[in-house]
């Protein structure tokens, strides 16, 4: 869980909080990742496809090729 911590604040956060947006890791269990979009991520449709892909294609090549990233 502390690799993909450090993998969101070093290159997923700085990612969203350009276009106003964060998110918040709600649970980690069974290579699930679920997450809570916060700011204008909220609200974005695109947020739901292309975000949530980044996020996870992001996460698989860094830490772990099984790991599937929902929002919560």
């Amino acid at each position: 869980m502390d690799k993909i911590k450090a993998i969101i604040d070093e290159t997923i956060r700085p990612a969203l909080k350009r276009d106003g947006g964060d998110l918040q890791v709600v649970s980690y269990k069974d290579n699930v990742l679920s997450i809570k979009y916060q700011g204008a991520c909220g609200g974005c449709p695109h947020a739901a496809m292309g975000t949530l892909r980044f996020i996870e294609q992001t996460l698989k090549e860094k830490v772990n090729p099984d790991i599937v990233v929902k929002i919560a």
